[in-house]
């Protein structure tokens, strides 16, 4: 009998949501991911230490002044982990430009230009990785220009209709939707809780899955920051899925079928036109719970980064 996991891996491209590469060797998604919350997460991990402390040595040997350490660290990290993991998985691992950029594209590309050429000097091609940022209206035209340059994106924090389709316009690799953060404001709104057919969460990601298929975007679609078992099953056939490693180890647990609950329908007529800058921002603003989550999304994300710069800081010495 086949365990609901690998069933779910015949119907959705199955990534892991975290930085542990025994979890990754254990589960065997197709992509994985690495940002700064993961990394903070997977810091004290006994198998982590060598890596960690090579990549510091390495900082001390190149940069004399203590802060410019400090400021390259992170990035050092993540592509060190990120390569490290990108030999246990057939796809891409996913690298994430530091939350604080979210509103400066100019910036963001720079950043993303950056850990491109430090993981080509780690031998890992550019076509193997996905640049990660988020869904604001600087982060998306700075994936448009990556695009562009070949360089392709996973744009994250995605909350709106807006969003996707300001995505879907830019022609960005892949989109992050969240489940579990839409899910997480409703519940607090109403006081409720909801079986996942009528999740919002769900309903959520199933309705940027049939505005990719009705425009014929080749977006991927991605959902993701899942909070149970029963939100992942819901959104089986959505093109891609990132779960963490406590849904992924129940769902390897538990033998069974999983039934396809989300069908991408095929393109149907024209397309919208693109999203002007003022209609995103104003569609994005009539979301209330978009707009609170997406702020609260990026300052948790730079809380994170914070937290281990200063962990590594505290290395460093």
């Amino acid at each position: 009998m086949t365990t609901r996991l690998d069933s779910l891996k015949t119907l959705s491209l199955v990534v892991a949501d975290t930085g542990d590469l025994e979890a990754i060797k254990r589960y065997r998604p197709h992509d994985a991911t690495t940002n700064p919350s993961l990394l903070l997460k997977a810091f004290d991990l006994p198998g982590y230490q060598a890596l960690i402390d090579e990549e510091l040595a390495a900082l001390r040997a190149e940069f004399q002044d203590r802060q410019a350490r400090v400021e390259h660290a992170v990035d050092r990290l993540a592509v060190a982990k990120g390569a490290e993991i990108a030999r246990h998985i057939p796809g891409r691992i996913s690298t994430e430009v530091a939350a604080r950029l979210s509103f400066d594209e100019e910036a963001s590309v720079r950043k993303a230009l950056e850990l491109i050429e430090l993981y080509e000097r780690r031998g890992v091609d550019p076509d193997r990785v996905l640049i990660k940022l988020a869904s604001t209206w600087e982060g998306i035209r700075a994936a448009e220009r990556l695009e562009r340059e070949g360089i392709q994106c996973n744009l994250t924090l995605l909350f709106s209709e807006a969003q996707a389709q300001a995505c879907f316009d830019a022609g960005v690799f892949l989109v992050s939707p969240f489940v579990g953060r839409v899910t997480d404001w409703y519940k607090k709104a109403t006081g409720r809780d909801y079986a996942p057919e009528e999740d919002p969460g769900v309903r959520f990601v199933q309705g940027v899955c049939q505005r990719a298929g009705h425009g014929g975007y080749d977006t991927v679609v991605m959902g993701a920051s899942f909070r149970t078992v029963g939100q992942v099953l819901a959104l089986a056939g959505c093109p891609r899925l990132t779960i963490s490693p406590s849904l992924l180890e129940e769902l390897a647990a538990e033998e069974g079928e999983v039934a396809r609950a989300v069908e991408i329908p095929a393109a149907a007529g024209k397309r919208p036109g693109p999203l002007t800058e003022p209609a995103f921002r104003w569609g994005h603003n009539q979301d209330a719970m978009a707009n609170d989550k997406l702020a609260e999304g990026i300052r948790r994300f730079d809380e994170d980064q914070r937290r281990l710069e200063a962990r590594l800081a505290e290395r460093l010495g």
